[in-house]
This record gives structure tokens, sequence and C-alpha cells, in this order.
């Protein structure tokens, strides 16, 4: 490791084949702690490079557990964090809105490293029980129109950076990867990144792929449409920008869509919006994102249809029971 933080210390940047070789080696644990932070650390100064987020993508997927699971008209709703905005789970509600409305999720998530709850810390303390094995996974599918991937289930290389990432407490590049490697490879994917440099980097790789798939930026600094400012959304066809009123919404303050100080908190929120007692301000940023996504997949109707959709689903009961329905 040490000639390897040499020379990345001395500005260079590595190829797709040393980013996956050494993303296997961290998975082996063979280097100490030290080690990988000074390593991690790099990639806080200066952003990722596309070979090198190629080379860590292609060895996380080639260590992943295998899933088999039917994803081919699937959807995952994801964000990279660590845009430092502690929001309500808005990805993970979103998944439960879209579920509701009758397209399957697939949703890959794991706790927070860079934020205090993210969707594994929610549903983990709603009750939710992770699932290990493909045969489960789809029962859940089949019964809820939704699925969760817990990440250190089917990546067990995250579990050796664990405890360093919490232990930082800072946004890695690992975060970026939590987006790109739902072990299930779902047919469509909605992806929100905190800034523009990383949209382009996603762009980039994931044109290439057959799957389809949108990213989405909030301007204002935000892995996701926030309703605070305007959007832009990246997909294989283009790009725009869209305002708050261009999706429907009055702006909301960033305020009004903080999560709580505890997961325990949090999870009350989160529960809270799919039972309807949300604030109108949350329920439009949650709604938003649903509608995005519904629009994403072009099975639903124009963007106006499919926000019709994600406001039955979650104002007449279908979220909150695809969540109760996956915690059965």
């Amino acid at each position: 490791m040490k000639e390897i933080l040499e020379y990345l210390f001395n500005h260079h940047t590595l190829s797709k084949s040393q980013a996956k070789a050494i993303m296997i080696e961290i998975a082996q644990n063979k280097f100490n702690a030290t080690e990988v932070t000074a390593f991690v650390t790099i990639f806080l100064m200066r952003n990722i490079t596309l070979s090198e987020l190629q080379g860590f993508r292609e060895a996380l997927l080639q260590m992943a557990v295998p899933v088999d699971i039917d994803a081919k008209d699937a959807i995952d709703i994801v964000g990279t964090g660590g845009d430092g905005k502690n929001t309500i789970n808005i990805s993970t509600l979103a998944s439960f809105v879209v579920a509701g409305a009758g397209q399957k999720v697939i949703k890959h998530g794991n706790y927070g490293a860079s934020t205090l709850t993210g969707s594994s810390n929610v549903l983990e303390e709603a009750g939710y029980a992770f699932k290990k094995t493909s045969e489960n996974l789809q029962q859940d599918l089949d019964k809820a129109n939704i699925c969760f991937l817990h990440a250190p289930y089917f990546h067990p290389a995250l579990q050796s950076v664990g405890a360093l990432r919490k232990s930082l407490g800072l946004r890695t590049f690992f975060n970026l990867l939590g987006p790109l490697v739902n072990p299930a490879k779902p047919q469509f994917s909605v992806i929100g990144v905190y800034n523009l440099e990383i949209a382009r980097i996603y762009q980039y790789l994931l044109q290439k792929e057959n799957r389809k798939f949108m990213i989405v930026h909030g301007m204002d600094g935000y892995d996701e449409i926030s309703l605070t400012h305007d959007s832009k959304i990246i997909t294989k066809e283009g790009e725009e920008i869209f305002s708050t009123a261009d999706l429907g919404f009055e702006p909301v303050a960033s305020e009004s869509i903080q999560a709580g100080s505890t997961i325990q908190e949090t999870a009350e929120i989160f529960k809270n919006i799919l039972k309807g007692k949300g604030s109108p301000q949350q329920n439009a940023v949650v709604l938003a994102n649903a509608a995005v996504a519904l629009f994403h997949t072009k099975k639903f109707g124009d963007y106006n249809e499919c926000l019709i959709l994600a406001k039955e689903s979650l104002y007449g009961g279908k979220a909150l029971q695809s969540f109760e329905l996956l915690l059965k």
C-alpha cells in the first residue's frame, strides 16, 4: 500500500485495472486500518476519476453475492448520500410510493455512514428483518411490490470498511459506489447525486449500458429532488433543469424536510409520512421523487399522470400497505 499511496500523493490517478485490484485487496483485509484510511482520504481531497470508479465498481460486483430475482421490469431509487443536508429518507419513502402505484422496486441500501440514518437504519428500526436469500427477496417483491437488499449481506467487501466509514463520518467514494452495485441489476434506476461533476462521471459510465438510468440533482447541493431549488435531470436522451413549478409544487424550505436527531425520531417521521400524517412539504418532496421515478419507466403516462398515481398511492394508503406487507 505504501507504493500506491506515494503514487497517488504525487497527483497520479489509478487505471481501471489498478482500482479493481486494490478494491479486491481491501476486501481481503490485506491492508491495515491506517493504510485504508489514508487511501480513502485521498479521494476526500479530489474527485474520483471515471476509470477509478469503473474499477472499484467492477471489483464489488465481481465479489458480490449472486442474486436471482426477477429484475427485468423493476426500478431502484437511490441517492449517493453524503450531501450533508440531513434530510428525511426521501428515496426510500419514494420507493414505497412507487411500489404502491404498481411499479416493482428492488431497493439497495445500507446503514448511514456519512449521515445518521440510512435506509437500512430506518427499515430496521421499523421492524424489518433483512433478507439474505433470493427466494425470500422474491417473496417480498411478489407480496409487497418491493424488496430490500441490505448492502453488507450482498457485498462482503463493504463489511471490511463499514466501521472505518462510520468512524470517519465523511462522504467517501463508497457513497458513489452504492447506487452502482445493486446486485439484482434492475432494469431502471433513479440515482440522486450531490454535485454535477459526479453526475457527469455517472452519465459517462451508465450510458454504455442497456439498462435505463435517470440521474437527479438538486441544484443547491441535494442528492435528490428537494424542491428547495431547481433540479437537474439527466437521462440517455439528454438533460433538463426543472423548477419546482414545473414539477407541480411550491418551493419548500430546507428546514421542513429535515430528519430527526436520532434514528428513532427519523423512523417515526418516516412512518408518519407513509400513514398520511406528513407535512405538506414532506409529502411534496416524496411525491415529486416518486412521480419522476414512475415517469422514468415510460409505463404510466406523462409526468402529470405519474404525479396523480403517486398521490393516489400515498394518500390512498397504497404506499403504507406496501410498507406493512414488507414488514410481515
